[in-house]
């Protein structure tokens, strides 16, 4: 399931932050670009997705825009910000995925056009998937 709620503010960083970077500097300002507010906003999307066209979505920016800003000269603190973010994004969504192995989920039940209760399923693949992807 897509989670398609409006991305979330960065938290305010502090200086012991590994996510802290020095944003890619720019000429010229240009409106719906990278500014360096969506800069943060993009490496705190990686830090949770683990997916970069998914983080870029997110700050209404495109994958191959991401990886052309990462290209910079000058984006050095950058690509080492997102490299982090990126490993803490994969982290996260293992976490989660093996949380969800292990604890199931509930999907409702519907008779006669009511919802009558919910069952709980577990999904043995999905662990094997997210063991598998940890260990890597």
């Amino acid at each position: 399931m897509t989670d398609i709620s409006p991305p979330r503010a960065a938290p305010i960083a502090s200086e012991d932050d590994p996510l802290v970077f020095t944003p890619v500097p720019f000429a010229a300002k240009r409106y719906g670009g990278w500014t360096a507010d969506r800069q943060r906003q993009f490496i705190h999307q990686l830090s949770r997705i683990g997916v970069v066209s998914a983080a870029a979505n997110a700050v209404g920016m495109t994958r191959d825009s991401a990886y052309k800003l990462r290209k910079r000269k000058g984006a050095e603190s950058f690509a080492a910000a997102w490299d982090m973010a990126l490993n803490m994004g994969h982290d996260n969504a293992s976490e989660h995925a093996i949380t969800r192995a292990i604890d199931g989920y509930t999907v409702p039940y519907f008779y006669g056009g009511l919802m009558r209760g919910e069952v709980r399923r577990y999904d043995n693949r999905l662990l094997l998937a997210a063991l598998a992807a940890h260990s890597k």
